[in-house]
């Protein structure tokens, strides 16, 4: 497929600035793929499509405050530094991204607030990154605790457009959110509450945890028309054993298996037995789903409503059919469904 086969207007008063009041009353469209039909529901009537041996895939990544602010030193410029990764902790390399970046070369050093963090930059990587060694004297739970008091909420500012707020913080983070590591949320799971993991539990359905650690490259303009020359950054990830076991015995019962967000949808299907089957793995992966894609292991997903041209609408449309998914979104439009992460939510079936 080709990029402009994604491309249509979404007014921009549809991209949601902040999230519903109550996480589980978002707006949810159901896509009937054998049918084709379409329904339009609140989030917590979820519950009705599902029953006793279904299975939830869920991201339990913890997105930490990732953009901080600096001033460089001897001309005070401030300075705003994403934090992209850790490449090694004990010697705190990061690679990040700066900006502007034409005032930032291999040498310079950087301070933050009235801390005692010093960053030093150590070579370019992009013409937006750097990596960059932190100079601090103190243990690794000192260093992240730092990290934690001066960064921000990572929005990305280029979708919300306001100032971050204190809300944020927690709203901008899943109620299962877990293993620290992602620069931005898995919004599907931000529609999630305790109160119906709980329902969902108590109708027999089981809700289990993957991890990947969403990093930015999800989010990076795609710039070629031929989808299939595409490269999507490397993201961390891990599948434990007791997943693996649920959703196997789900898929031998005939049972469904949901992705929550296409997140989990991507890290299932990159770790597949011979036989169709999940398995038990840890690592990178770089996987692009773009129609056509054959599934072998969700068989259903919840997902936002994403941007045109982003690799998540393609994902989406892998899942639900091309033409569905893009007849769902006009749809969408039409009925002023709220778009981005922090908007609505659509279920595949």
């Amino acid at each position: 497929m080709k990029l402009s086969d994604f491309k249509f207007d979404v007014p921009k008063k549809l991209i949601s600035l902040y999230p519903a009041a109550n996480r589980d009353e978002s707006r949810l469209m159901v896509l009937h793929r054998d049918t084709g039909k379409i329904e339009h529901r609140v989030f917590k009537d979820i519950t009705e499509y599902f029953g006793e041996g279904d299975v939830f895939v869920t991201n339990d990544t913890k997105v930490f405050p990732a953009r901080l602010y600096g001033n460089k030193e001897k001309t005070g410029a401030e300075i705003e530094v994403f934090l992209l990764r850790e490449l090694n902790s004990e010697l705190k390399l990061w690679d990040v991204l700066v900006d502007p970046a034409r005032k930032i070369r291999v040498g310079n050093k950087l301070y933050f607030g009235d801390s005692d963090l010093v960053a030093e930059v150590i070579d370019n990587t992009t013409s937006r990154g750097r990596t960059i060694r932190f100079l601090f004297d103190g243990t690794d739970e000192e260093f992240h605790k730092t990290i934690d008091t001066l960064g921000e909420t990572p929005l990305l500012k280029e979708f919300i457009e306001r100032k971050v707020e204190a809300e944020d913080k927690e709203r901008y983070q899943t109620v299962f959110a877990k293993n620290v590591g992602a620069v931005a949320a898995p919004t599907a799971g931000l529609h999630f509450t305790p109160h119906l993991l709980k329902r969902l539990e108590l109708q027999g359905v089981d809700v289990t945890p993957i991890t990947l650690h969403v990093g930015l490259g999800t989010f990076r303009q795609v710039d070629v028309e031929d989808l299939t020359k595409h490269k999507m950054d490397s993201e961390n990830y891990s599948i434990p054993d007791n997943t693996v076991a649920l959703v196997n015995r789900a898929l031998d019962a005939k049972k469904r298996v949901v992705a929550v967000g296409t997140t989990s949808l991507k890290t299932i299907e990159s770790s597949v037995t011979a036989n169709g089957r999940l398995k038990a793995s840890s690592g990178w992966t770089d996987k692009f789903i773009i129609p056509p894609y054959e599934f072998k292991i969700a068989n259903s997903l919840i997902t936002n409503f994403h941007l045109p041209e982003s690799t998540l609408l393609m994902t989406a449309s892998a899942f639900g059919g091309y033409d569905l998914v893009m007849k769902a979104y006009k749809e969408a439009i039409k009925e002023k469904y709220r778009f981005f992460s922090y908007g609505d939510a659509m279920l595949i079936l």
